[in-house]
């Protein structure tokens, strides 16, 4: 039998196969909104991806060299994306470093106005969640949670911020409790990009 985890015969004797099969067919969908948004404002998905990162998070963790890792492309990969979006004035660029050639990303009031218009994309996928019972969201967002450190321990993705990865994390047994926090947590208050993050030594 081919073991390819994309043969539909194979995939019915394997559940992680169904599964991986599964998660491609979400990527896609999300591809999808993301690509029909884009196109009506003219600009590449990455560059929405850039301009909502930028919008939620510190500004230490939006430059070029750390917004390459945030989304595993290369760096003219996103200098290329940062370029345009500086041409089309939707992002300022910060240079108020020791470094001249590094700088720091802000969205301007433009920039901002396609943020607040654009963020909802995945609103659809959010929607039908709604649909899935309390119970299976726990236990998708258990799995899934637990895939994405194991992907970053693997090296296949780089950058995590999730409690699992913190220093400020402990587990016993089944038992989730953080330190910053002071509190134990539910499996459902698992972070996956916590702005407290500090990792692991």
């Amino acid at each position: 039998m081919n073991k390819s985890i994309f043969d539909p015969e194979y995939q019915q004797h394997d559940l992680s196969s169904k599964i991986i099969a599964g998660l491609e067919r979400i990527s896609q969908a999300f591809k999808v909104l993301l690509w029909e948004r884009a196109k009506n404002l003219g600009i590449s998905p990455i560059q929405i991806q850039i301009l909502i990162f930028v919008a939620h998070h510190r500004i230490a963790l939006n430059n070029v060299s750390l917004l390459a890792q945030e989304f595993n492309v290369s760096k003219p990969t996103i200098s290329d994306a940062v370029r345009v979006l500086h041409e089309k004035g939707l992002i300022v660029k910060d240079h108020s470093h020791s470094d001249n050639r590094s700088y720091s990303i802000f969205l301007s009031d433009e920039g901002k106005k396609i943020v607040a218009g654009t963020e909802d994309f995945a609103t659809p996928m959010a929607n039908m969640l709604q649909h899935i019972s309390k119970g299976d969201q726990e236990s998708l967002f258990s799995a899934i949670s637990k895939l994405i450190y194991q992907l970053n321990q693997q090296d296949i993705l780089t950058v995590q911020r999730t409690c699992f990865a913190c220093r400020f994390y402990e587990q016993g047994g089944e038992e989730h409790y953080c330190r910053l926090l002071k509190k134990r947590l539910k499996h459902s208050d698992i972070r996956l990009d916590c702005h407290e993050f500090e990792a692991k030594l």
